[in-house]
């Protein structure tokens, strides 16, 4: 469901203007499939990877409970976002500086929704398998918003180094 949304809703946007580098979007890509191959037992075989760890109704009813709701955070994020949203670190036609919704929150919250939804579906399988792929996702991300970071700063001047000042990068408050 999750990729069908984005899939559909990348066709309403905006004319891209500016685009990073295709070695800049291979830097993030090759963390995040590194972070993909550790979820793959057929690949690495390590049956200590697959080991549960945390199993029971608790472990599985949070870990759903922030998978949805990171999943939320995300379609919310994409939602305001609008026609500014790009998979790839772009620069769009008109692109506005959103600062409103989940961006009054986390300067990347389809990021934060996405990183939320993994630490739950991590804690519902609850494998070190997932768990060692978890900070693989992080680093993409971080990786990724720091080019956005850099677009954004150079395409918007002080009133995105204002608002840098005021929201965090990916944990609302402290990040």
């Amino acid at each position: 469901m999750f990729v069908t949304v984005w899939v559909i809703a990348a066709f309403t946007a905006r004319k891209t203007v500016k685009k990073e580098p295709s070695l800049s979007r291979l830097r993030y890509l090759l963390i995040a499939a590194s972070g993909a191959v550790l979820l793959q037992p057929g690949i690495l075989r390590v049956p200590s990877l697959d080991v549960h760890f945390a199993e029971g109704d608790v472990w599985g009813a949070v870990g759903v409970a922030l998978t949805a709701g990171g999943i939320a955070f995300a379609f919310w994020a994409r939602y305001t976002l609008g026609k500014n949203w790009s998979g790839t670190v772009t620069i769009k036609e008109d692109h506005e500086l959103v600062q409103k919704g989940p961006y009054a929150l986390s300067r990347h919250p389809i990021y934060t929704g996405a990183l939320v939804a993994l630490t739950g579906s991590a804690l519902t399988i609850g494998t070190p398998r997932i768990m060692l792929a978890l900070p693989f996702a992080l680093f993409a991300f971080i990786r990724k918003s720091s080019v956005e970071e850099r677009f954004m700063s150079e395409h918007f001047g002080q009133a995105y180094t204002d608002y840098t000042k005021r929201v965090k990068r990916l944990v609302p408050f402290v990040w």
